[in-house]
């Protein structure tokens, strides 16, 4: 190759540092326009504005810590409406949380996060707010692959699309969507979410790891603290066996069930409340029966360990024996039992502490130990889990033998919200279901009381000339992405913390932090 061929590669003028310039300014221009091409067609970045997913994903918040029992949780942060502040702005000061006593979600403490002297003058300590949670959206991945049920996505608001919103997709194109106390139904079909999503989703009722400082107080729940867990019969369980949070029971040769019931006149209620969101509106809030226990236990000798859990007056039980066998039962009116599923524990399963969960959600009764699962489907037609829906949902624990539980947890499933005595929901509440046509969805937040979302939208979707769209749906044509990953946690605060390389992996019920947004399958 001549030096003349070897010339016309590159564009030289002769001088080196002329050519240094020009060639890093191309390299400059080059990785912009990669970058924007990225932006624009792949990937970006946005910022939670709401607490309309929260507890999965966050907008502006205060994190709070109980007084009493030390447990975490975030509440949000009402700038435009309480404070007076733009959308979407981030006080670089500290101030009062606002609206007064929120609730702690496990003992059900209502903070002093202020008070009024004199009827007059408010004094309150006032605390930093964190910002929204950050993700990563994936653009455009709906060109080639159709979204899917539970995705969280990313869309244009129907109603003013130079706002970007973001919901979690419950309904798909063709189908008829309708919302009976709180779960989804898909052309009269219950719904069920995948297990990474549903993880996400369980929202505490009480954690007997966290237990209150002054219980005398009056403020949980409107009356002193006592354990909300009752032995039935009184005294057989220990629940101080190794400080407040063990309990432990011996019966000896005798394997007759041991009841631990959860009261929820002591204890938090079964309401949909969300401790995110303000307590005034706890009162109105409806009932959730889908429930799961989990526990730690230690099972020695011959024993079992369980829980019981109601439904529409129906109640279940599953139990695990120490020799490995797994049962779940519906407990019949004449004080018998009909088995509806049972299975065997793997041998890793059967020696040490392992993890009991019993579930009933979404119509499906689900129990684990350690790394095995038996399960038991109720149907999914609106009545196939029973029709009582006014009796009032129950929870305990079960066993007998030689037992130590650790690390007792009460908890249930979001709620979505049908609909109300305020007629904010207008349309695919029971009774009134919505179908959609083709290229429609439709869409919920988790936070679901505080979620101005497809069930409340009272306007069309505007459109460009030539296309018309209906009141509640999100139109393909307004749909922008899914959101994947959070990769920077709002609650992260440089100036408070010490420094981590990953921010906030703490587990329950530390805040969540970088993490995958789990949707459909």
């Amino acid at each position: 190759m001549t030096q003349a061929q070897k010339n016309e590669k590159y564009i030289t003028s002769g001088q080196k540092t002329v050519d240094m310039v020009y060639h890093n300014l191309e390299w400059i221009i080059t990785a912009l326009a990669g970058t924007l091409v990225f932006i624009v067609f792949v990937m970006q970045v946005y910022r939670i504005p709401t607490g309309s997913m929260a507890e999965t994903l966050r907008g502006s918040h205060f994190r709070l810590r109980c007084q009493q029992c030390g447990y975490r949780y975030d509440y949000d942060f009402l700038g435009p409406q309480v404070y007076r502040m733009p959308d979407n702005y981030l006080p670089k000061e500290n101030v009062p949380v606002l609206p007064l006593s929120p609730r702690c979600p496990s003992c059900g403490h209502y903070e002093n996060t202020g008070t009024f002297v004199n009827k007059q003058l408010f004094q309150a300590v006032p605390r930093p707010v964190s910002r929204g949670d950050q993700i990563f959206v994936l653009k455009c991945i709906y060109q080639f692959f159709e979204p899917k049920r539970w995705d969280v996505i990313v869309f244009k608001n129907p109603i003013q699309p130079q706002i970007n919103y973001i919901k979690r997709l419950v309904a798909l194109p063709d189908e008829k969507v309708e919302i009976i106390d709180g779960d989804i139904y898909i052309n009269d079909k219950i719904a069920r979410k995948p297990p990474h999503v549903q993880e996400e989703l369980w929202m505490c009722i009480y954690d007997n790891d966290y237990q209150p400082i002054r219980p005398e107080e009056k403020r949980f729940n409107g009356h002193t603290w006592a354990q909300p867990f009752e032995a039935s019969p009184a005294g057989e369980w220990n629940l101080k066996a190794d400080g407040t949070g063990v309990f432990s029971l011996d019966t000896g040769a005798d394997n007759t069930v041991r009841l631990l019931r959860y009261n929820p006149s002591q204890g938090n209620d079964f309401r949909a409340t969300y401790a995110y969101d303000a307590t005034m509106s706890y009162p109105e809030m409806p009932v959730c029966s889908d429930l799961m226990m989990r526990y730690y236990v230690k099972m020695e000798g011959q024993g079992a360990a369980g829980a019981r859990l109601s439904k529409y007056g129906i109640a279940y039980e599953g139990i695990v024996q120490s020799d490995g066998r797994m049962a779940i039962y519906r407990l019949e009116n004449d004080s018998g039992k009909k088995l509806l599923a049972e299975g065997k524990c793997g041998q890793m399963d059967l020696s040490g502490i392992q993890l009991l969960r019993f579930a009933n959600t979404d119509h499906l009764l689900s129990l684990e130990y350690g790394n095995s699962r038996i399960e038991y489907d109720l149907g999914q037609g609106k009545d196939d889990a029973g029709k009582d829906r006014q009796s009032s949902p129950t929870a305990a624990i079960i066993g007998y033998g030689k037992l130590i539980l650790r690390h007792i947890k009460l908890m249930r499933d979001v709620h979505y919200r049908g609909a109300d005595d305020s007629q904010r929901v207008l349309r695919a509440y029971e009774g009134k279901p919505l179908k959609l046509e083709a290229d429609e969805f439709f869409v919920c937040g988790d936070n679901s009381p505080n979620s101005l979302d497809a069930r409340m939208w009272d306007k069309p979707a505007l459109a460009n000339p030539g296309k018309q769209y209906r009141e509640g749906i999100v139109p393909r044509d307004y749909l922008v992405g899914k959101a994947f990953f959070v990769h920077f946690p709002g609650s992260w605060r440089f100036n408070k913390e010490n420094w981590r390389k990953i921010p906030y992996l703490d587990g329950p019920p530390e805040p969540d932090g970088i993490k995958i947004i789990y949707g459909g399958r």
